[in-house]
């Protein structure tokens, strides 16, 4: 049987099967199973729906995790995320990118610290450059994370890191390594996610405890987008012209995406390391203005 393609330039058409090609190569992960290993506590993670979602369960006998089985040197991870409901407060439900060494550690941190019923949920992200952390920001949600699945995201390039919630840049970290200040480049790093009891710190400074009377606690996860450059070497990853994550549109805030950030740090942030003065008498050099 003959094959007729719609296409009069061979050039178009080899130009659409690469493109075919490519995402098939660099798209979304299809099941839990393919990308991700259980890390500690398995029988506290159950999958659902063949694989797609998983439900992390926090009780008094331990908490549980999961990590990919490839590290990445730069690109964009997301994963879809509903939280912990109701009395969640001593409870920390993470999502981070680690390089997994102990002493010059490199991390990019989500983390979200359980409430009292009807208080906002808090977001803490964190960034370890170098093995220097201590960069914490906190950002009260404007919607209920336990009602719904939303999108959780992480970009990282040469040029900036940025976390994103549902496409809403809440935290960016620029490379200012010329000016000597610290950024991850270095080191791959795997994607992690866990869930556990943190009650000595994460609800108002550890005042409030687990209520164990409501657990089992029970966090979801699905849709686990990773787009990055799988480990082989910093030039490979640096340079490929498959990695769009470097890309020029990806190198600084769209206008849109400048006026969301704006709004969420107006309205959203309610702890920023670098106005800390009782922590930092002198302002960090990455916080002062123009950096």
């Amino acid at each position: 049987m003959a094959i007729f393609y719609p296409f009069k330039n061979n050039g178009v058409f080899f130009m659409l099967l690469l493109w075919i090609v490519v995402s098939s190569v660099w798209g979304r992960p299809a099941t839990f199973n393919q990308d991700f290993h259980v890390t500690w506590s398995e029988p506290h993670i159950k999958q659902i729906d063949q694989g797609r979602t998983i439900q992390l369960t926090l009780d008094q006998g331990s908490g549980c995790g999961f990590a990919s089985k490839v590290k990445y040197l730069f690109g964009r991870v997301s994963m879809k995320i509903k939280l912990v409901p109701g009395d969640s407060a001593g409870t920390v439900t993470a999502f981070y990118m680690n390089s997994d060494t102990d002493s010059v550690r490199d991390e990019l941190d989500f983390e979200f610290l359980g409430n009292r019923t009807g208080q906002p949920y808090t977001v803490q992200t964190n960034i370890y450059a170098h093995g220097k952390g201590d960069r914490e920001q906190r950002v009260n949600l404007w919607f209920d994370p336990s009602a719904d699945f939303h999108t959780y995201s992480i970009l990282w390039n040469h040029h900036h890191i940025v976390f994103y919630v549902d496409e809403v840049p809440i935290r960016v970290y620029k490379n200012n390594e010329a000016k000597g200040i610290p950024y991850p480049k270095m080191q791959a790093m795997g994607v992690f996610s866990t869930l556990w009891e943190a009650d000595n710190w994460a609800t108002r400074g550890g005042l409030e405890k687990i209520n164990w009377s409501k657990a089992p606690f029970y966090a979801y996860y699905k849709d686990f987008d990773i787009e990055g450059c799988a480990i082989s070497g910093p030039n490979t990853c640096s340079t490929n012209p498959k990695n769009w994550w470097g890309g020029v549109e990806y190198q600084a805030f769209s206008a849109i995406e400048a006026r969301r950030y704006r709004w969420v740090c107006m309205n959203h942030v309610i702890y920023d390391y670098c106005q800390d003065k009782s922590r930092y008498p002198m302002t960090p050099h990455e916080c002062l203005s123009g950096i």
